[in-house]
C-alpha cells in the first residue's frame, strides 16, 4: 500500500509539470514565434518479486512478477513546427517560411529566434526592439557586394545615407529613322547625360538624311541653355563643317533597314569642374523602315540620392531604395539552422540558445543548405493549438484526479488495517 501512495504522489508530480507546460502553451498562444512545449512520460524501477524462469522438466516458463514504482517526466520537448504567417504591412517584419532561425547578437553572446518583428534602431542598425538584440548577417560593400564567407555582422540599414553620383559612360541610341525621308531631313532627340558631380545635361542628337542611300549622320549638341557641359569632337567629322566642337559621325543602314554600321564618338567637358568623360555610343538597335522618325536617346548614369527605404526578398538580402530612383544591396540577412533542432535551449524573449544536444549553428542564407525562405511584411505566429491544449489540459486534471484517489483509497486501506486490533 505503501508502495502505491509514493507511486500516486510520482503520478501528481509529473501530472502537474504536465499541466504547468500547458500553462505555458496557452500563455503564449499569441507570442511571436513562440514553439509549443509537450510532455513525456516513462515509467521509472519496478521492484521484482520474482524473476522468469526457463522451461524445465515437465514446466514451462515462468514470467517475471515485478511492481512499477511510479512514472517519471522523461522530457519535455519543443515542437519545432511551422506557425502561420500574419501580414502586419511593415517593412521590418520578417517571417521564416520553413526550417532556420534569425541570428542576433549583443555583442557577447548569439542567439536564435524565429521571431522576425524588428525595426531600425538609433544607430541604424536592424534590432529587436523588445530585446535590443541586433540582426546578423552580411553587410555590403560600398559597390553593393556581398562576401557571405566572411563572418556575420550587425546588419546597418542607413537612411538618410547619400550615395555618390555616377558620370554617364554609355549613350544607347534606338529607334526608328523614315526611310522615305527626303536628302537633308533632320531628325532631333534630347537625352539627359550626367556629369561626376550629378549634374544633369541635356544633350541633343540630331540625325540628317544624306544623298547616299541608307545613310544618315548623325551630330550631338549641348542645349544652348546649358553652360555646364561642351560636346567635343573625337573622331573625324562627318556632319556639316560649319558646325564646330561637337560629337558626329554617320549611320549606315543595310538595304533591309537594318543596322549596318556607324562611326564617330562622344567626348563631354564641364566647366563646372567635374570630370571629362568619354561615353561608349551604341547605334545598333536604330531601324530604316519607313514609317515616323522615332529616334531615343537613353543614357546610364544618376544623380546623387538619399537612402528612403529598403525592401527584403525571399533570399534575405537587404536592397536600398534612393531618392534619385536607384536600387543597391544593402546586406543579407543570415539564417542558422541545426541538425537538431529540438535540442535548443529557451533562453527568453523568444530565443533560444545552441546545446550540446541541438549542435552547433549552421549558418547560411536563406534558401540553401535547408533554411527556408525569408517572408517580409508578415510575423510568424504562436504554434500553439488550443483543441489540442484544452484536450491535453482535461488529461492531466484526470490523471491528476486518479493519482489523488489512488492515495485516498490506499489511506482508507491502512485505517483499515490499523482498525483490525481494537
Amino acid at each position: 500500500m505503501l508502495r502505491s501512495m509514493f507511486s500516486a504522489i510520482s503520478g501528481l508530480r509529473g501530472h502537474q509539470e504536465m499541466m504547468d507546460v500547458i500553462g505555458n502553451n496557452i500563455a503564449n498562444v499569441n507570442t511571436v514565434g513562440f514553439k509549443s512545449g509537450r510532455v513525456n512520460f516513462q515509467d521509472i524501477l519496478s521492484q521484482t518479486l520474482h524473476g522468469a524462469t526457463a522451461p524445465s522438466g515437465g514446466l514451462g516458463s515462468i514470467n517475471p512478477a515485478q511492481i512499477g514504482l511510479g512514472m517519471t517526466v522523461a522530457g519535455i520537448d519543443v515542437l519545432q513546427t511551422q506557425g502561420n504567417l500574419q501580414s502586419t504591412g511593415k517593412t521590418t517584419d520578417m517571417a521564416i517560411q520553413g526550417d532556420g532561425f534569425f541570428v542576433e547578437s549583443d555583442g557577447s553572446q548569439t542567439v536564435y529566434t524565429r521571431d522576425g518583428a524588428f525595426d531600425i534602431a538609433l544607430d541604424g542598425s536592424l534590432a529587436n526592439p523588445g530585446s535590443g538584440l541586433k540582426v546578423q548577417g552580411w553587410q555590403a560593400d560600398s559597390s553593393g557586394k556581398i562576401d557571405i564567407t566572411q563572418p556575420i555582422t550587425n546588419l546597418v540599414i542607413p537612411i538618410g545615407q547619400r550615395t555618390t553620383a555616377l558620370a554617364t559612360s554609355n549613350v544607347t541610341l534606338s529607334g526608328n529613322l523614315d526611310a522615305g525621308s527626303a536628302d537633308a531631313t533632320a531628325v532631333p532627340t534630347t537625352m539627359t547625360v550626367f556629369d561626376s558631380l550629378g549634374i544633369a545635361h541635356s544633350v541633343k542628337v540630331t540625325f540628317t538624311k544624306t544623298s547616299t542611300a541608307n545613310e544618315w549622320t548623325w551630330l550631338a549638341s549641348a542645349d544652348a541653355s546649358d553652360t555646364g557641359i561642351a560636346v567635343t569632337q573625337t573622331a573625324a567629322s562627318a556632319g556639316p563643317p560649319a558646325v564646330a566642337a561637337v560629337g558626329n559621325g554617320t549611320l549606315s543602314f543595310t538595304s533591309g533597314g537594318v543596322y549596318s554600321g556607324s562611326t564617330g564618338s562622344l567626348a563631354f567637358t564641364f566647366p563646372d569642374g567635374a570630370t571629362a568623360t568619354t561615353p561608349k555610343i551604341d547605334m545598333s538597335a536604330m531601324t530604316q523602315f519607313s514609317g515616323t522618325s522615332q529616334p531615343a536617346g537613353q543614357t546610364d548614369g544618376f544623380t546623387s540620392g538619399t537612402l528612403t527605404t529598403f525592401a527584403v526578398g525571399n533570399a534575405g538580402q537587404l536592397s536600398g531604395v534612393y531618392s534619385n530612383g536607384q536600387t543597391q544591396v544593402l546586406g543579407q540577412i543570415a539564417l542558422a539552422n541545426f541538425l537538431n533542432s529540438a535540442g535548443l535551449l529557451r533562453a527568453g524573449q523568444n530565443n533560444f540558445s545552441a546545446t550540446s544536444a541541438s549542435g552547433a549553428a549552421n549558418i547560411g542564407t536563406a534558401g540553401t543548405g535547408g533554411r527556408g525562405t525569408v517572408t517580409t511584411g508578415a510575423l510568424e505566429m504562436s504554434n500553439v493549438d488550443l483543441a489540442t491544449q484544452f484536450t491535453g489540459m482535461i488529461t492531466a486534471e484526470r490523471g491528476f484526479q486518479a493519482n489523488s484517489r489512488v492515495i485516498t483509497t490506499s489511506d482508507e486501506m491502512l485505517q483499515e488495517l490499523v482498525n483490525l486490533k481494537r
